[in-house]
């Protein structure tokens, strides 16, 4: 299995579907299924019945999640692939547009 290009609490903007060009937030990655979940990016409705948590129920609206192809990250306010290479013995990712390392 690959390392993840894409890690929770990067920030992305889509640049596929119906929320192209939408910034947001990484709340979780979906390795298997190469998914991202994206703040506010892709809401849906959805039929909550009542529960202990929310005793009315209702209609609730959340993110769904997006194929992890369709996102791409942002460093700097600019959207740039991600790569990856050894320094100091250990795996990093950095920025191809300007070759900074990210984490």
């Amino acid at each position: 299995m690959s390392t993840m290009k894409i890690k929770k609490g990067d920030t992305v903007k889509v640049i596929a579907g119906k929320d192209l060009g939408t910034e947001g937030k990484v709340l979780s990655v979906d390795v298997k299924n190469h998914k991202v979940l994206v703040e506010g990016v892709n809401k849906i409705t959805k039929h909550a019945k009542p529960s202990q948590a929310n005793p009315n129920g209702g209609i609730v609206e959340k993110e769904a999640p997006i194929d992890i192809s369709n996102v791409m990250l942002v460093v700097k306010g600019k959207t740039t692939r991600v790569g990856f290479k050894v320094e100091d013995g250990k795996k990093v990712r950095f920025a191809k547009s300007t070759g900074e390392v990210i984490d």
